[in-house]
């Protein structure tokens, strides 16, 4: 005798749940054990009065979302130049001929040069060295020279993400495209983008994840941030809970995207596996 569709139903859930309950148990045993550890240690009461004063965490608080709010702000127009200029590099590099070598060879000597940079060289680099040369029209704002610093980064970055989506579509229907009378520009624009941006999706959410992160460093040029806030409070109280409580902001502005992240590319996987 064969199991029928319905025992089979049964049995996989029966599976599942106890699966869950197996993980829930193991990770509440884990947290549990990991508490003891941390809080029998000989210096607990020590770091505990030092990380974890609720006190000071609650009277820094407002002026903590005070400087995540313009990390937000700082993000928000970020993400939406490093998508612009991030799609125009990488429709350079994919344009052939050797007519457009030059505008290539620019926009490869762009990416190699601040994906291989580090965004805290790149931080002083900008927002010292562009206010010395002491120009006309150059800005002298921390938060524009941040920015800047961050759209420089995190275009490269995101030039490559849009490339390899770019090239992920199969020649053929490009051949196609031309072949019912559309010039590259249309090509791109309705056969070749929409689907590179949607097969690149996931990737782009990772990178403005750790964009959200990094958006933390604008404070080293002096813009007054959640965390440049939260060294404020520290030297004030002397305590170190600011800075917990400013991570602690930092992650809940993180988590959201990146479960919208995992959704993507869940639903990505899905998409391709049914096709």
């Amino acid at each position: 005798m064969t199991a029928g569709p319905i025992d089979r139903v049964a049995y996989r859930r029966s599976r599942s749940r106890r699966s869950t309950l197996t993980a829930m148990v193991s990770t509440i045993v884990f947290a549990a054990v990991l508490l003891v550890v941390v809080t029998s240690s000989p210096g607990w009461s020590r770091v505990h009065d030092s990380f974890f004063n609720l006190r000071i965490g609650w009277e820094s608080l407002p002026a903590l979302l005070d400087g995540l709010w313009l990390n937000v702000r700082v993000l928000v127009v970020c993400e939406v130049l490093v998508l612009i200029f991030g799609l125009g590099i990488a429709a350079v590099r994919t344009l052939r001929g050797p007519v457009w070598f030059p505008v290539r060879a620019l926009a490869i000597g762009y990416v190699d040069l601040f994906r291989g940079l580090p965004l805290l060289i790149c931080l002083y680099l900008v927002g010292f060295g562009l206010p010395g040369l002491r120009l006309q029209g150059i800005p002298t704002n921390p938060v524009l020279l941040g920015g800047l610093s961050l759209v420089l980064i995190y275009t490269a970055y995101v030039a490559e993400v849009f490339r390899a989506g770019i090239e992920s579509v199969h020649p053929s229907q490009l051949a196609a495209a031309k072949s019912i009378g559309l010039n590259y520009r249309r090509t791109m624009r309705l056969v070749v983008l929409p689907q590179a941006t949607r097969r690149v999706t996931p990737a782009l959410l990772n990178d403005f994840v750790a964009l959200q992160k990094d958006c933390g460093l604008i404070s080293v040029l002096g813009a007054v941030d959640a965390v440049r806030a939260a060294q404020i409070q520290s030297a004030t109280t002397y305590n170190f809970t600011p800075y917990v409580v400013a991570g602690l902001l930092f992650i809940a502005l993180a988590v959201p995207s990146a479960r919208l992240a995992d959704w993507a590319a869940g639903r990505l996987a899905t998409r391709q596996g049914a096709v």
